[in-house]
């Protein structure tokens, strides 16, 4: 089954080192408590970065996201952001990577000293790991596209779980994918509730209608950072951006649709529902990924430089 997360297997990955509370770790020797909140209740925030030529890309919008979620849950990371990247470097360097790596940031509550779900049992201090993998994406998502089917399970509201939280909780988005894959699909294309189109399970979801880009209004969907650079991106070169409430029958009329997320950059939507979307030629996905591959480049150098 194909997904926005397909990679080329990297025989590397067998042997790479995993950052776990400031010690790095064969990965076959990296463990965490039974008892640590993360794997107990899920009580946990992460994040998904790309390194490009040896610059973690975007790192300072990622650190604002993942420090505001950790402030609006009240976990104390007990580091700031220069911690956490030295953290990073610490395990790049030790992993000899340079590119086309994704690091997977996850911080807990910590280990409890009884198995249930109040915060004040987790007494020890935060688990911090980070694992990073040689990680490229394949090249037929962006030939063959994803195919989507919508599922009954929704993007839920703010104060049930907000979707702004890069939290270790995602049964959410594991039922949606579950739909999908049992309606023969790759990913869900999930509702908000109200009924309009809002995010796939595990990427922000765009569609192109008569030149113009279509996303949700916000109100829903994760706080991503290649969504919010996409948007900025296709506003200065003159594209209209409208972030609104859709319908599936809007969606369906599309004449392209793409995903965004850190690892995929922008992956383009073959079908929704089984009805194909445009007729593959996807001019305006192709524009949107080169301007956004030009700004990275230029993030890079700059970061390189200064």
């Amino acid at each position: 089954m194909t997904t926005t997360h397909d990679a080329l297997e990297d025989p590397r990955n067998a042997d790479i080192l995993i950052y776990v509370d400031g010690e790095l770790k064969h990965r076959d020797e990296a463990k965490v408590s039974v008892y640590d909140s993360g794997f107990m209740l899920g009580d946990g925030m992460w994040e998904g970065m790309r390194l490009h030529d040896g610059v973690w890309a975007f790192f300072d919008a990622h650190m604002d996201r993942f420090f505001e979620a950790c402030k609006a849950v009240s976990l104390d990371p007990r580091t700031d952001r220069a911690g956490i990247l030295a953290a990073m470097e610490k395990t790049r360097i030790a992993n000899g990577m340079e590119t086309d790596v994704h690091v997977r940031l996850m911080l807990t509550r910590g280990v409890k000293v009884r198995p249930f779900q109040h915060p004040s049992l987790s007494r020890s201090g935060p688990t911090l790991v980070i694992i990073m993998e040689h990680s490229k994406p394949v090249d037929r998502l962006q030939l063959a596209g994803i195919r989507l089917a919508t599922v009954p399970q929704v993007r839920g509201l703010p104060m049930s779980q907000d979707a702004k939280y890069n939290s270790h909780s995602k049964l959410n988005c594991v039922i949606a994918r579950l739909q999908a894959e049992q309606a023969g699909a790759d990913e869900a294309l999930m509702l908000d509730p109200h009924g309009f189109v809002n995010t796939t399970n595990a990427c922000n979801f765009f569609i192109v209608r008569r030149g113009e880009i279509w996303t949700s209004t916000g109100d829903y969907c994760m706080n991503g950072i290649t969504r919010a650079k996409v948007i900025e991106l296709a506003r200065a070169d003159g594209i209209p951006v409208f972030e609104k409430n859709y319908s599936l029958v809007e969606a369906y009329g599309a004449e392209e649709a793409f995903l965004t997320g850190s690892f995929g950059a922008q992956t383009p939507v073959a079908s929704i529902d089984g009805k194909p979307v445009g007729d593959g030629s996807r001019p305006v996905t192709r524009r949107i990924r080169d301007l956004y591959m030009a700004h990275l480049e230029e993030h890079v150098a700059a970061r390189r430089a200064g």
